[in-house]
């Protein structure tokens, strides 16, 4: 993969940080590569959310994880943004022609990482041993790492249908019930995975990335310990949330139903006392003197990533504005 392209061109070469991203989905996997072409690879780390993982056909599936691990290698689905470029289907064909569950589609190349990975799972493997190997035969040069090793499912508690486990909300249901509320079972016992929090602490940033609030961010900041850690670190994050709309994914429609106004406003509130800094797009500028009242400084920009140019110009002025914020704080 080539990486680093805009390093040296936009003259960051001389920047020591250290960065931990936190992600899940689209959008977080989109801003993770930005930062994986543009630091050194000792310099990153992305820990990403596992509470969207599911069994199904007798598989353990990681959508984030995949998602996130198929960006940076190069492999991903640039039309969808999930699942890997060049796929195939003739696997759930045959699944749907038997009479069997069609709703969460698996294409045939993308079988084979959920096969190994269930495999490797029923043999004794940690999910982070698992996706560490996996890293290393897609030529990922980063560290990528689980939230946890454990189980822990995000639930949708929505008004139709009560209780959905959130692959049937997203995908089966698309999004449609009304959402009241969110539960992460098994978070109580979870334990993050191997290296998170010593990455944490080890991170001069933590960037949380423009993944939805609700249940990408939010299942990583609950296992337990994470967020206290996080709470100890510079931390920036980017709002998914752009004019009001998020560009992909439920998160808008997620904030109305909870009676919150959708707006990067709302996203800041969100993570208030987190945060140290807050990315904007410049379409929501009206809304930056607010954030900066909370003693969060503002970096108002574009954030729309539909080409990875646009993902490398982000991380780059990520990274700069970090360290002009440190510069100011050593003076």
């Amino acid at each position: 993969m080539a990486v680093n392209n805009g390093l040296f061109e936009f003259g960051l070469q001389n920047i020591k940080m250290k960065f931990v991203a936190l992600a899940g989905g689209v959008g977080g996997a989109k801003l993770a590569d930005g930062l994986y072409r543009v630091l050194p690879s000792s310099d990153l780390t992305v820990i990403v959310n596992t509470g969207d993982d599911l069994e199904h056909l007798g598989l353990r599936i990681s959508p984030d994880l995949d998602t996130v691990c198929y960006t940076l290698a190069e492999l991903a689905n640039l039309d969808t943004g999930w699942g890997r470029s060049g796929e195939t289907w003739r696997t759930m064909e045959n699944v749907r022609r038997l009479g069997g569950p069609e709703w969460f589609k698996l294409g045939d190349t993308d079988l084979g990482t959920h096969l190994e990975r269930t495999r490797r799972i029923e043999l004794g493997d940690p999910l982070s041993s698992i996706t560490r190997s996996f890293c290393q035969s897609w030529g990922i040069s980063i560290t990528v790492l689980p939230m946890t090793d454990d189980i822990v499912h995000t639930h949708v508690i929505t008004s139709e249908l009560g209780d959905l486990p959130f692959q049937e909300y997203f995908v089966k249901y698309q999004c449609k019930p009304r959402v009241l509320s969110f539960q992460f079972i098994g978070i109580e016992s979870a334990r993050p995975a191997p290296g998170v929090i010593e990455a944490i602490q080890e991170a001069d940033w933590i960037v949380l990335c423009p993944s939805n609030p609700w249940v990408s961010i939010g299942p990583i900041l609950a296992i337990p310990g994470i967020r206290d850690c996080v709470l100890q670190k510079k931390v920036i994050a980017v709002s998914p949330i752009i004019g009001g709309k998020a560009i992909k994914g439920p998160a808008a429609k997620m904030y109305e139903e909870l009676n919150i106004r959708p707006n990067a406003l709302a996203v800041a509130n969100h993570y208030k006392d987190l945060l140290t800094s807050f990315v904007i797009d410049n379409m929501d500028v009206s809304e930056a003197n607010q954030i900066n009242d909370w003693g969060i400084i503002s970096l108002i920009t574009n954030t729309l990533m539909m080409k990875i140019t646009d993902r490398i110009r982000l991380a780059e002025e990520i990274v700069d504005f970090c360290e002009q914020k440190r510069r100011e704080t050593r003076k």
